[in-house]
């Protein structure tokens, strides 16, 4: 838009505060469970509970991430970030996807042989184990129960998985108990490592998609665009663009063609209703530029 029309920017701040302690409890007790857990997989032989503590390390570095991104969450824009940093916790989405499925194919490997050849499992210790990691993780989900802010909505459904988890190791290590079938164990490690790719990579592609700049999939673009058009005075839209920030806070921008002889009080009125039209799209930052139609445009 040329410099003698206002451009509208709106950035809403609707932030809610983190519950750092709530966070930072689950994030050591995942952490040091995992630690005990790998030490218990190789101590008792057991190929589920090793698929489960990579797992666990999986979540444990979403916690430690979350943790971060957390306290940096409303870090202000700079001169190097003029957006903010909200784009980092994509970084982490990454760094755990990859961590998580290198983990997930490693546990593949080791698991499919054994199921050819089954060996010994320590099933007391395994009970023992897997006791520990319903208490454990269990415990972090009360702790995070009632917390406000996505990240700890999002981690507590997490660490729940981690609980059916093991409470399947448990009744996979009682079967063991009276029943000497050891090929349960690789079955099951199998199961969880195939369970843990298949959500991995179905984040995957949403993350790939964020990093893209995709349109975020819960937002019908063309009806925007057609919603933007059917305003008063507005003759025609274009370059039309919303992607997201880091899945949960999304971007906007827009350029609106006026009739020529629109006036201020006009141009006030577009920009008031283009912003109504689009209110609810979880918009961290909205420009909307206003042309007149015999205005030139190197974007049109």
């Amino acid at each position: 838009m040329s410099s003698n029309l206002p451009t509208a920017s709106h950035h809403p701040h609707h932030h809610t505060q983190p519950d750092l302690a709530k966070i930072r409890l689950a994030f050591l007790l995942n952490l040091g469970f995992t630690l005990v857990e790998v030490a218990g997989g190789l101590l008792t032989n057991s190929l589920a509970i090793l698929a489960d503590s990579i797992h666990d390390l999986g979540d444990s570095i979403s916690l430690g991430l979350a943790f971060y991104l957390e306290r940096h969450a409303h870090k202000e824009n700079d001169a190097r970030y003029s957006y903010g940093y909200r784009r980092f916790s994509l970084l982490g989405a990454m760094i755990n996807t990859i961590v998580l499925i290198a983990g997930g194919l490693y546990v593949l490997s080791e698991a499919i042989p054994r199921l050819f050849n089954p060996q010994h499992s320590n099933a007391p210790g395994m009970v023992l184990l897997a006791i520990i990691g319903i208490t454990v993780n269990g415990a972090a989900v009360l702790r995070l129960k009632g917390g406000h802010s996505l990240n700890t909505q999002l981690i507590t459904w997490h660490l729940l998985e981690d609980v059916l988890g093991w409470t399947a190791v448990l009744l996979v290590s009682i079967s063991l108990l009276f029943m000497d079938i050891h090929i349960l164990d690789p079955i099951l490690s199998i199961l969880i490592s195939l369970y843990v790719l298949f959500n991995v990579l179905r984040g995957l592609r949403r993350t790939l998609a964020l990093f893209l700049q995709a349109v975020p999939e819960a937002i019908p673009l063309p009806e925007i665009e057609h919603a933007l058009q059917s305003i008063p005075a507005v003759k025609s839209i274009h370059h039309t663009h919303i992607w997201s920030l880091d899945g949960q806070h999304n971007v906007l921008t827009t350029h609106l063609v006026v009739e020529s002889g629109a006036n201020k009080d006009d141009l006030v009125r577009i920009k008031r209703n283009a912003l109504e039209k689009i209110k609810g799209l979880a918009l961290e930052h909205t420009t909307i530029e206003l042309e007149y139609e015999d205005e030139d445009c190197s974007m049109r």
